[in-house]
């Protein structure tokens, strides 16, 4: 587990994006092999440090960009973002809230060899993934690759995990703390854990208003700190803000970089581009999609284990584009190590499926192939690295705030 601590210190967190967006573009897996999960009980010192105040969740800045639909009549796919804004009214994000939901996000206590976290297998230095083909938990490797976390917010509203099992986020919260591969922990023991420890009660009341501990209320907290996490401060957002329509060139990029935006949001002599199922500007995907991968490594009937139907076999959810290029592997099982890889898949190498995505398909029903020039690549590429927001991955509200060391 030691290899694994280290990957996520704090201090390492620039140099590890750069490489990773480096590794992105040149076409260089980035993954690497589980290691062992023989359980470690480290003697050292862990302190909570907070500030006084809370930090502000509660005003998240929701760019213009996201609150209003700017794409024409036409792209009648589209939406605003906000349009899909899966808050219930009855857990808005709150400051003493999300400061909770922190708390609990970085708490390895919380699990039964008290190593792993909600924070293990979401790492803020890559964008709330592990960079991991497979994620490791207290019982092992999973089967899917982790789901960024960025703009969970504005996914559908009854739709969670990538077979979409969870029906809100705040029931998706804590489906990994019970999942014997993951955290592995029974409600009741996570409560009982949870009461043991001597800063949570100040922390309950501030959030609740007493110090009661119960799984909807940690549930509540954790969903509250997730849907703060909205980024919205790429390359890509400084040029929007200069243009009233997402399809117009941006001042800001180069001509490579509007090629690739305008291949991804225009379908043009195409029948459909990516932005036909990567929609709003927060990147979010429409319904989960067969997308004509073909087997992976492991059996992964995908939202079909969930819904016991046939015609959902080999579908799964995507995450949000945002910060795509540093957070490889990609696709639920992180078949791809780089972007281009990912650009090759649609270019060339789409396999039929009976329950591929329709708008893959072409007149004949066959599979439909992009056909991308080499230099369209590279442009969809540029522009998916035109997405990433470094602001969000230093933002001391989503650090971690226990510090190793400390007595």
């Amino acid at each position: 587990m030691d290899t694994r601590r280290k990957r996520r210190q704090v201090g390492a967190r620039t140099g590890l994006v750069m490489v990773a967006m480096t590794l992105a573009i040149a076409g260089i897996s980035c993954h690497t092999p589980a290691e062992s999960m023989e359980p470690e009980f480290p003697e050292i010192p862990v302190s909570l440090v907070l500030p006084e105040e809370p930090y502000d969740y509660a005003g998240v800045a929701i760019p213009r960009h996201y609150r209003v639909n700017a794409f024409p009549p036409e792209f009648s796919h589209q939406r605003a973002a906000i349009d899909l804004d899966n808050t219930p009214a009855d857990n808005p994000v709150t400051n003493y809230g999300a400061r909770l939901g922190r708390v609990l996000f970085y708490d390895t206590s919380l699990s039964s060899n008290g190593d792993v976290a909600c924070a293990t297998c979401h790492v803020v230095d890559l964008s709330f993934t592990d960079g991991m083909r497979f994620s490791v938990g207290v019982g092992g490797s999973t089967r899917r690759t982790a789901m960024s976390l960025l703009n969970i917010r504005f996914y559908r509203q009854d739709r969670f995990f990538r077979d979409e099992r969870a029906p809100s986020l705040e029931e998706q919260a804590l489906m990994p703390i019970q999942d014997p591969l993951e955290m592995g922990l029974t409600l009741d023991r996570l409560v009982s854990i949870v009461e043991s420890k001597n800063y949570y009660p100040q922390l309950f009341e501030d959030a609740f208003g007493d110090d009661t501990v119960t799984p909807e209320r940690i549930a509540r907290a954790l969903a509250q700190f997730q849907r703060s996490i909205v980024t919205a401060g790429a390359n890509y957002d400084r040029g929007r803000a200069h243009v009233d329509s997402p399809l117009d060139p941006f001042p800001n990029f180069s001509d490579e970089e509007n090629l690739g935006k305008s291949l991804f949001m225009d379908p043009g002599t195409r029948p459909v581009a990516c932005a036909n199922c990567h929609i709003t500007e927060a990147f979010v995907t429409r319904a989960p999609a067969n997308n004509g991968l073909g087997p992976g490594l492991r059996p992964d009937a995908g939202v079909a284990e969930v819904t016991g139907n046939p015609e959902d076999e080999g579908k799964f959810k995507a995450p949000s584009l945002r910060n795509i290029a540093i957070w490889p592997p990609y696709m639920h099982d992180g078949r791809f190590g780089t972007l281009l890889q990912v650009v090759e898949h649609y270019s060339s190498g789409i396999q039929d499926h009976p329950n591929l995505h329709h708008l893959l398909r072409d007149e004949h029903g066959e599979p439909f192939q992009f056909n991308f020039t080499d230099e369209e690549k590279v442009a969809l590429v540029r522009f998916l690295m035109t997405l990433t927001d470094f602001r969000v991955i230093d933002d001391r509200r989503y650090q971690n705030p226990f510090r190793r060391g400390i007595s």
